[in-house]
């Protein structure tokens, strides 16, 4: 893979991947954050088991997403599937109106409420635990739970479909979503030199990491070597003020479909990674070989 990345045209968007890439390297192997925002259609897509690898291996460090990310999760960890088919459903008046979905979300405001934790937390832990989702291990936010690093859920009320159902407590949501942003302030505090990723939102997730640097900053952390990267279809208003130009110090976008972006971005990072461990073992193997050279002559 290392190969062929490097036989790209050295120009626009082939030279940015390149460049993510060894950012994400070079912060991976200086312990420093590399956090991820993505909104559902990364999910919708299929990219999460992705994502879920790069947590396996250490590289990402803190998950944050919008509320349509998390249903389509725990759609397909519970059904391997989702219940959204707009053009179908709305006409008839059935969209949104999947039982599961709205009945167990409900469940995991109420599990937020009463154990006084952040929504992701409580998903997670429920996906894993309590339900006995037959694809548990394709949810990123399960993933997050497994690996004891933060996942945060921002709803913005009445723009997912579990909001029309009468069993959602809204106090509950909103003190349960309000934990989740300040526990991404404090992953936002820690990405001093380190990395944003955001994928597929437009809205929402650009408008509150905007807020989280915000807060991070008046609290005193010193943000400075942050680099912000967008993943998405297109160009955004949002995306490109509140993601690149203003919150770090630099900003990098590259356009493409998620189900082809970050499978690539993925298979650059792991090659990077097994080309490093390779290159350790052998030097620490020429190590061995030395000291025992040199060993053998003095015994001689």
């Amino acid at each position: 893979m290392t190969d062929w990345l490097e036989t790209l045209p050295r120009q626009l968007a082939a030279v940015e991947l390149r460049k993510v890439r060894d950012y994400v390297l070079q912060r991976h192997r200086d312990g420093k954050c590399i956090a991820v925002a993505l909104g559902g259609h990364v999910i919708k897509t299929g990219c999460a088991p992705y994502l879920i690898d790069l947590i396996r291996r250490g590289v990402i460090r803190a998950v944050a997403m919008n509320g349509s990310a998390a249903i389509h999760d725990f759609e397909l960890a519970y059904a391997g599937k989702t219940s959204e088919d707009v053009a179908a459903q709305l006409p008839r008046g059935d969209f949104g109106m999947a039982r599961e979905t709205a009945e167990i979300f409900a469940q995991a405001v109420d599990y937020a409420a009463t154990h006084h934790c952040g929504l992701g937390y409580a998903l997670g832990w429920l996906i894993q635990h309590r339900w006995n989702c037959p694809h548990a291990d394709i949810s990123l936010v399960a993933a997050a739970w497994r690996y004891r690093i933060p996942c945060t859920i921002h709803v913005a009320i009445g723009t997912d479909i579990v909001h029309m159902h009468p069993q959602l407590d809204g106090a509950a949501l909103g003190t349960a979503t309000l934990l989740d942003f300040r526990i991404l302030c404090s992953v936002v505090s820690q990405l001093q030199h380190g990395l944003w990723f955001n994928l597929g939102s437009a809205v929402i997730m650009p408008e509150v990491f905007l807020k989280a640097v915000s807060v991070a900053r008046n609290c005193g952390y010193d943000l400075e070597g942050l680099v912000t990267v967008n993943f998405d279809k297109e160009v955004k208003y949002r995306t490109a003020m509140n993601v690149l130009r203003r919150p770090g110090t630099e900003g990098i976008e590259i356009i493409g479909h998620h189900e082809l972006l970050i499978p690539l971005w993925h298979a650059a990072i792991v090659a990077g990674l097994q080309e490093y461990r390779q290159n350790v073992y052998e030097n620490d193997t020429k190590d061995i070989i030395r000291d025992n050279e040199y060993q053998r002559r003095s015994v001689a």
